[in-house]
């Protein structure tokens, strides 16, 4: 059974509570100043698509989405175990942000720059960078750039090269990295500091801690229904296994199968399978 933490022993890389702090415009755009390295004179972040502001909203969402002046779009996330094709979840983030302009009247000379940023508490490459960042060039030109103004970037709490980063950036890698007890330490790093305060006044409101057991409650029900969902499709492809071993199966049968999620009734269709000696059995049964 997955151990619940209390919103005190929670840490920066927790999502809940960076949602939380980085909720605070001030945070979030010291935090994107950092890892820029350019000067942004205001952020807005999108509460509306946060959980920890917006429990209503449907599908739990972990990252903070943000815009700054130039109307640049910003998704930033923490990661704290090494799943396989992150590359591929920052290219489905930026096509959430563009598809969610362009749906709403944008044209394509009209999407604006785009940065994914994913704070790795592991080194997502392997290369011991505390920064790894991807831009689209030519294979054939390296210095020619798509500018199509897509950008990826991971930060890695695991770097090897404190000598090509800045210090702050190593100081608020080594804060992320920390464990709870370390994390309260002087880092003597004042954007650090204005951290260490956020996360000390989330954990002191009594509002965010009802929100964060929301949080835990929503977040076991997906799984929950994850899991049974995951069940009933399996389920259902045993059927269509069985089925295809008797005979061609139609489109509009696959498709009714697929579609099943009752468990009881997928499980009765798996006998009904087993026993029919053609398809065409197999659908009159089903349909008695």
């Amino acid at each position: 059974m997955r151990y619940k933490k209390l919103l005190k022993e929670l840490t920066i890389k927790d999502n809940f509570l960076f949602g939380a702090v980085m909720s605070d415009e001030e945070n979030c755009r010291c935090l994107l100043e950092l890892i820029l390295g350019t000067s942004i004179s205001r952020v807005k972040v999108n509460k509306e698509k946060s959980i920890v502001y917006h429990p209503g909203y449907k599908g739990i969402r972990l990252d903070v989405y943000a815009g700054d002046e130039n109307n640049t779009r910003y998704n930033v996330e923490m990661q704290t175990l090494h799943k396989p094709a992150l590359g591929k979840r920052a290219r489905y983030y930026h096509s959430q942000i563009d598809m969610e302009l362009l749906l709403a009247g944008a044209d394509y000379s009209e999407l604006p720059d785009t940065y994914v940023i994913f704070i790795c508490d592991f080194d997502p490459f392997g290369a011991g960078k505390y920064v790894y960042s991807f831009e689209n060039s030519c294979r054939e030109a390296k210095d020619v750039k798509l500018r199509e103004g897509s950008k990826s970037i991971f930060l890695n709490t695991c770097g090897t090269n404190p000598q090509e980063v800045s210090q702050p950036m190593v100081k608020f890698l080594d804060y992320v990295g920390a464990n709870l007890k370390s994390s309260t330490e002087d880092f003597e790093d004042p954007f650090v500091a204005r951290l260490q305060r956020s996360v000390q006044a989330v954990k002191e409101s009594r509002e965010l801690e009802e929100r964060y057991m929301l949080f835990e409650e929503l977040l076991r029900d997906e799984r929950a229904e994850g899991k049974a969902e995951g069940k009933a499709e399996g389920k259902a492809e045993a059927v269509f296994d069985i089925l295809k071993e008797l005979g061609p199966v139609s489109a509009s049968l696959q498709e009714r199968i697929l579609a099943q999620t009752d468990p009881e009734i997928l499980r009765s269709w798996i006998k009904a399978a087993i026993h029919a000696q053609s398809v065409e059995q197999f659908e009159k049964d089903i349909m008695s």
